[in-house]
């Protein structure tokens, strides 16, 4: 369990770290009056407090993560609050705090192995269901359902529930069964299926910058698959599992849409105003930015499509500089290597770990590169940081996967009872 001094402390820094970015707010950022920016300090500061004092009611050893999630996610809020002028924005601020409740829940659903492996048909259920509403709500060939007052994306949910499919698989592996010349885990040919189908109807969706994500995920789970012991995977399966990623990948880049290969081979400085329009401005913003930005509220990418999402590294390099920029990089990357401070204390938490690690990474190299003109664009979002509700959500509830694996629950199964014991008791 975490120490009352070790609590405290890492209370105050939080609260020195944002009480710094506000500050910053109020000397060189961009407002109309300084209500505004009072209104923004009560609610970082006040969700800070909130914490602070809801978390010692859930029973943990260590806190780091829960810390290191706070600290970025208000650092996020202030970033939104500050784009085109300094303000509270109430949107991203409610999103934050969904954020922080889904990674409860992701933490307490996730402790107890035994649980998640008992239910593990009802997640491979669950990732169905969500393509089938998806297919059925989100119109023609798209991932979005319109509710009016916001906007939900169900794919998001797919990776989570991916992430716990594959760490729910562990157990199985040595239970070989002779198909043909293969010796083949059944559950491992589901899984196969699953993340397939899952790819296959990203591709159909037209939502192709996920995809990459979910590779990531299976990707993971595969390997601690191989180095589970006893697994046994042999060389020929090996081979052939890597030639069938290999032809799969040649393939889709022959049969990728026409928008998709012009965006991997456009020069986005000959084509600024088309295909090339926002990584030339998010370019030009990262330079104009430098190291300490021009402001909070003083930069121009907040005119550009999608500046609070798919280009957010380069709006937060304008206007926080590139400094601050590289620095929410570095609180991601924290997050993502806290299973290698605090190991995981089972193998089925440190495949959950791997999978949410993998996820992050993916997305954050997607978002970064993108924006930077170092890969094709994708429009992918950065965790945390990123507008939008579902990948909040979703982000949440992964980090509490994390959170899970250094705090988890065991419990021994019930003894069945047997017949002759029952009958004596009623008797």
């Amino acid at each position: 369990m975490s120490s009352p001094i070790s609590y405290f402390f890492s209370c105050v820094f939080v609260i020195i770290a944002h009480g710094a970015m506000l500050f910053n707010a109020f000397q060189n950022g961009n407002y109309e009056s300084v209500n505004d920016v009072i209104t923004l300090c009560a609610a970082v500061i006040g969700l800070d407090a909130a914490y602070f004092i809801v978390m010692p009611f859930f029973k943990q050893r260590t806190y780091a993560v829960d810390f290191m999630l706070l600290l970025i996610l208000n650092m996020s809020n202030i970033f939104q609050s500050c784009f085109g002028g300094v303000h509270l924005d109430l949107k991203h601020f409610i999103t934050c705090i969904a954020a922080l409740v889904s990674c409860r829940i992701g933490c307490i659903a996730c402790r107890n192995h035994r649980w998640i492996q008992d239910k593990k048909k009802f997640v491979w259920v669950g990732i169905g269901v969500l393509m089938v509403v998806i297919f059925l709500f989100c119109g023609s060939r798209s991932m979005w359902i319109d509710l009016g007052f916001m906007t939900i994306q169900p794919s998001e949910f797919i990776k989570p529930l991916l992430v716990l499919a594959c760490a729910a698989s562990i157990s199985e592996q040595q239970n070989k069964h002779k198909v043909l010349c293969f010796n083949v885990v059944y559950e491992n040919l589901i899984l196969f299926g699953i993340v397939a189908a899952v790819i296959l109807f990203q591709w159909w969706c037209r939502d192709l910058g996920s995809i990459p994500t979910f590779a990531a995920i299976y990707a993971s789970g595969f390997l601690l698959r191989i180095c589970y012991p006893k697994a046994k995977f042999s060389k020929k399966t090996l081979i052939i599992a890597g030639s069938c990623v290999a032809v799969a990948g040649i393939v889709a880049v022959i049969l990728a849409p026409p928008y998709v290969k012009d965006r991997l081979f456009v020069d986005i400085w000959s084509d600024p105003d088309g295909n090339g329009y926002q990584q030339s401005k998010a370019l030009i913003g990262i330079a104009e930015g430098g190291w300490f930005g021009k402001g909070p509220g003083e930069g121009f990418l907040h005119n550009v499509f999608a500046y609070e999402s798919d280009i957010v590294f380069a709006t937060i390099s304008e206007e926080w500089g590139l400094l601050y920029a590289l620095m929410t990089v570095l609180m991601l990357l924290v997050i993502v290597a806290m299973p290698l401070v605090n190991p995981p204390r089972s193998y089925y938490h440190a495949t959950m770990c791997a999978g949410v690690c993998a996820a992050f990474t993916v997305q954050m190299a997607l978002n970064i590169f993108g924006s930077c003109n170092m890969i094709p664009f994708t429009g992918v979002t950065l965790p945390f940081i990123s507008a939008g509700g579902s990948s909040m959500v979703t982000s949440g509830l992964m980090i509490g996967m994390i959170a899970a694996a250094q705090s988890p629950v065991f419990k021994n199964p019930k003894p069945k009872k047997s017949r002759k014991q029952a009958k004596r008791r009623t008797s």
